[in-house]
């Protein structure tokens, strides 16, 4: 019997276009220890940048647990199942996805690149991948929101701010901008203890940069006495040059942007902890989707059931906030039995997500299988991004989607909705 031909598909085309043109990768290679290798050695006269993104709390062991809990799941494949056409499309929030795969909030993309979030911003659109903003962006919103363009689908990351008046601001403004779906960061009411930070004090927020939601904001600015501004941040970024003209020459632009730095980390990182108690006050300022990263518990993961929120991203900040915590995907595991949250995820009433320790298309099939309906990516894309700019997060974004799409036709599935939960027929723990 003859066996049918297969469609074509954009991530089928990109796969076989890499053979077909024989061109070198943009970033290199397709290996994603072969491209942070590269991104390390872009960055080599700016090596603080390069750890403020890529570093983690304390020893880095949570990081390290985010990888050997997915080394401890091995998938098994199925064999003579008919994927040769195989589709992952899917639906999260009414909204229609070109694949289960978001771009995960990552602050300070200016850092890296001269052209910052609105590079990614830039190549999620191209990609049709979902892009989530930080709140610590070093673009505002709005130039964000238009780099994203009118097809681009956008959800708004919030670090909680201490004041009602700007969290307020912002929630409208993001609203305004297109961003449909609210995601809370309750991981970071205060930053965590990294010492590959706090060896050379490097915090870009006290220089002026990452806080350029704040810059643009009119509540915040007009209670610190400027106008609101919408800044594109100097590349390189030199935090001992500002440091020096502000504190040496008396420089007006050096002092202005530490004083705001300082006023706005202490709005986002005020060390001030939020509630269960207090998303009802979200809950009546935003309209649309609302979703909690930095789940970790089974019980954190119920109440928010309990709550009526719309979803959870399970996290653990990438290791960049605890030190010595559960890996992500173990903590996953156990939350994935609750039969509360699995009732919920029946129904309707929970969507769930998963962060931290993403790195290839089989890392997304592990976590589907585990459950997850989306999955988000972080330092693979800012490597991209330090070393090319658009062209390589695109990179980064495209071949993650590739290697998923061949990986699921391998493991004898056609559809990626089909994957989600399937844990027990594709997933087996062994010992790491």
């Amino acid at each position: 019997m003859t066996a049918a031909p297969a469609q074509p598909t954009r991530w089928m085309k990109y796969f076989m276009d890499v053979y077909g043109q024989a061109k070198p990768p943009v970033l290199g290679s397709f290996a994603v220890k072969e491209i942070e290798d590269k991104a390390r050695e872009v960055m080599k006269d700016h090596l603080p940048a390069y750890m403020y993104t890529f570093g983690s709390a304390g020893t880095c062991s949570t990081d390290v647990a985010n990888r050997r809990a997915f080394n401890r799941w091995k998938i098994v494949p199925a064999m003579l199942k008919d994927c040769t056409n195989r589709n992952v499309e899917t639906t999260i929030f009414g909204e229609k996805l070109h694949a289960p795969l978001f771009v995960a909030p990552v602050g300070v993309q200016g850092i890296l690149h001269a052209d910052g979030e609105l590079a990614t911003a830039k190549a999620a659109a191209a990609c049709g991948i979902p892009y989530i903003m930080s709140s610590a962006s070093s673009r505002s919103i709005e130039d964000i929101a238009k780099a994203n363009g009118p097809n681009g689908q956008r959800w708004y990351q919030l670090y909680w701010p201490r004041t009602d008046e700007i969290t307020i601001s912002l929630l409208n403004r993001a609203k305004a901008a297109g961003f449909t779906a609210l995601v809370i960061t309750l991981d970071t009411m205060l930053l965590g203890w990294r010492p590959h930070d706090l060896d050379t004090a490097y915090i870009p927020f006290f220089y002026g940069v990452g806080i350029q939601v704040g810059l643009s904001d009119p509540v915040f600015m007009k209670r610190a006495g400027y106008d609101a501004v919408h800044e594109t941040t100097k590349f390189p970024f030199e935090p001992e040059k500002i440091r020096n003209a502000a504190l040496n020459e008396n420089d007006a632009h050096a002092k202005k942007a530490m004083k705001l730095g300082k006023e706005w980390l202490g709005e986002t990182n005020s060390g001030s902890f939020r509630s269960w108690e207090d998303l009802q006050f979200i809950k009546d300022h935003w309209d649309g989707p609302i979703i909690l990263k930095g789940i970790q518990r089974a019980s954190d993961a119920e109440k928010a059931i309990d709550m009526g929120i719309h979803g959870i991203i399970v996290s653990n900040h990438g290791g960049r906030q605890v030190d010595g915590a559960i890996g992500s995907l173990d903590a996953f595991a156990k939350i994935m039995r609750s039969t509360k949250v699995l009732k919920a995820q029946a129904k309707g009433d929970l969507t769930v997500l998963f962060d931290s320790g993403i790195r290839t298309g089989s890392d997304v099939i592990k976590a589907m299988a585990m459950g997850a309906q989306g999955v988000l990516i972080a330092r693979p894309f800012m490597y991209g991004l330090a070393i090319a700019g658009q062209a390589g997060v695109e990179q980064v974004l495209m071949q993650t989607v590739a290697d998923m799409h061949i990986t699921m036709g391998l493991c004898g599935y056609s559809d990626i909705n089909d994957v989600i939960g399937k844990r027990d027929e594709l997933l087996e723990p062994v010992d790491d």
